[in-house]
């Protein structure tokens, strides 16, 4: 686990500050420690293939100053790969506390966009209104816009492209995700989707590989709910990409599916060609929070957003979508 914190707090880029809802963690819940790679930093893609393919899919990484050759291997042969804690509960607790202050200000301001990207409020277990999506996070935090370029995160830099840059102010930004199970949510799950349609409607054409990097706040084990995905399906056709599943409708488990299991400052990098969802958590309350940060890589032609940027098409469907939901959700809580 990266010691990356305590510089980045003693500068005083950050208080360490306490979240309102911390990860919940048993102090001997302890994760799998990572493959020990310190016998394979050499070998050849041809050998690091074969050694990633007897690899289980639930083996975690450690992130190292360069992508080792397995890591490759295990990345371009299921569409995704898990490091462990690259960043620490410190950060963890931080970035959450982060989020709950935006919240407030979102909240004390009646601000519902971001860069023309709607900001989506629930009703949390207690019935007040609650923060489940927002884009462009580290507009709104400059710890976090500091964050997410720290140097522990060059080599997944790097394994998006030589030249990709953090598009913080780009597309979306920094989404970040809320899910919890309340009368009232707008997000208690996100059924199967590939992100091919968000490269369709931004450039208008199929994507190539498309990394998609994401930390994790909370314990998630397979029994509660979480992030699934199918593993190999980012080398699909691009009708299958489309049209396989029903996009953000279907939500019935696949055989082939496989529960990511995450401690808070989990890695994952999943390629957004392939089929994935979030499965909802079998309680309800504030026993079902689940929280994940995306952070944008970009390749392509620089495209910054502001203030006066319009919504996206498929976003205003989208939002049209979760202000039905909320309005039913409403309705609901009234009797």
């Amino acid at each position: 686990m990266s010691s990356a914190p305590a510089a980045l707090l003693d500068a005083g880029l950050a208080p360490a500050t306490t979240p309102r809802h911390p990860p919940r963690l048993a102090a001997d819940d302890l994760p799998p420690p990572p493959l020990d790679e310190a016998e394979l930093l050499d070998l050849a893609p041809a050998q690091a293939a074969e050694r990633a393919a007897a690899l289980p899919l639930s083996t975690r990484f450690r992130l190292r100053a360069e992508i080792t050759p397995v890591q490759q291997a295990f990345l371009d042969r299921h569409g995704f790969i898990l490091f462990d804690r690259v960043a620490s509960r410190v950060e963890v607790d931080t970035i959450l506390a982060e989020v709950d202050r935006a919240e407030a200000e979102l909240l004390r301001s009646g601000q519902r966009k971001v860069f023309g990207v709607p900001v989506w409020f629930g009703t949390d277990p207690d019935g007040q209104p609650y923060l489940q999506r927002m884009g462009f996070t580290s507009v709104l935090s400059p710890f976090l816009a500091r964050f997410v370029r720290h140097g522990r995160f060059e080599p997944v830099r790097k394994l998006i492209g030589q030249d990709a840059r953090i598009g913080d102010k780009e597309k979306d930004g920094v989404v970040f995700n809320r899910y919890v199970r309340a009368e009232g949510s707008l997000r208690p799950d996100l059924a199967w989707h590939t992100d091919a349609l968000r490269d369709l409607f931004y450039n208008r054409r199929m994507p190539g590989p498309m990394l998609n990097v994401g930390l994790h706040f909370d314990r998630i084990r397979a029994d509660d709910g979480g992030l699934r995905v199918l593993p190999g399906t980012h080398t699909q056709s691009g009708f299958s990409t489309l049209f396989s599943k029903i996009h953000f409708v279907s939500n019935r488990p696949d055989p082939r599916e496989v529960a990511v299991e995450t401690w808070p400052g989990d890695l994952t990098v999943h390629d957004g060609r392939m089929w994935h969802r979030v499965q909802g958590a079998p309680v309800t309350g504030w026993a079902s929070l689940r929280r994940s940060m995306y952070v944008p890589y970009v390749c392509d032609a620089y495209q910054p957003k502001g203030e006066d940027s319009p919504t996206p098409l498929y976003m205003r469907l989208f939002d049209t979508i979760m202000r039905w939901r909320q309005a039913r959700a409403r309705r609901r809580l009234q009797g």
